[in-house]
């Protein structure tokens, strides 16, 4: 009797240390994530298994290029997944099938090729500028993408974290970079 109880203490002390390191580290530092939908094809995939990153915006404000994930604006139940296309203070202009960003160094057509589908422009017109901590997002596959065009600017408030590593499939392990301009 007392080696199985020896033995129960023993684990518990095991899963009470563990806990004491996970719990923390899944709270404020990394988090599961689960792609649902087409929206981000064809960078990421229904049921791709991600780690965020809740950390880095503690300390730095996104970057263009990066994808977050996000508190859905109209929903904040629901979580969403998309690419940083506008700054804050940037003015962006979706037309004719191109994204253009206009802020202090002037005019930019964003070069997209990177994480676009070659066939695949962005509908929509459209001209917003951003106010100070909003942000304009959108998914990689733009035609089946509820994003910034359609419910407006994201403000930083809802925005939990950056992609930093997809963790399954397996066959398409990766860390991922910021794409160039």
């Amino acid at each position: 009797m007392r080696k199985i109880f020896s033995f129960i203490w023993e684990i518990s002390k095991v899963a009470i240390i563990a806990a004491l390191i996970v719990l923390p580290i899944r709270q404020y530092v990394f988090q599961p994530f689960f792609v649902k939908g087409q929206s981000m094809e064809p960078s990421f995939s229904n049921g791709d298994y991600l780690i965020i990153d809740e950390i880095s915006y503690r300390f730095s404000d996104p970057q263009r290029g990066e994808v977050i994930v996000f508190n859905y604006p109209k929903d904040p139940t629901q979580r969403y997944i998309k690419r940083v296309i506008g700054l804050p203070g940037e003015t962006i202009e979706v037309k004719d099938g191109k994204v253009m960003v206009f802020n202090r160094e002037g005019e930019k057509v964003l070069e997209e090729t990177d994480y676009l589908r070659s066939v695949n422009q962005t509908p929509g017109q459209i001209l917003t500028t951003l106010e100070q901590d909003e942000y304009f997002v959108m998914g990689d596959n733009r035609d089946a993408s509820s994003d910034s065009r359609s419910w407006g600017p994201l403000p930083k408030d809802y925005i939990i974290g950056k992609v930093f590593f997809r963790a399954f499939p397996m066959a398409s392990v990766a860390k991922f970079e910021l794409p160039e301009y």
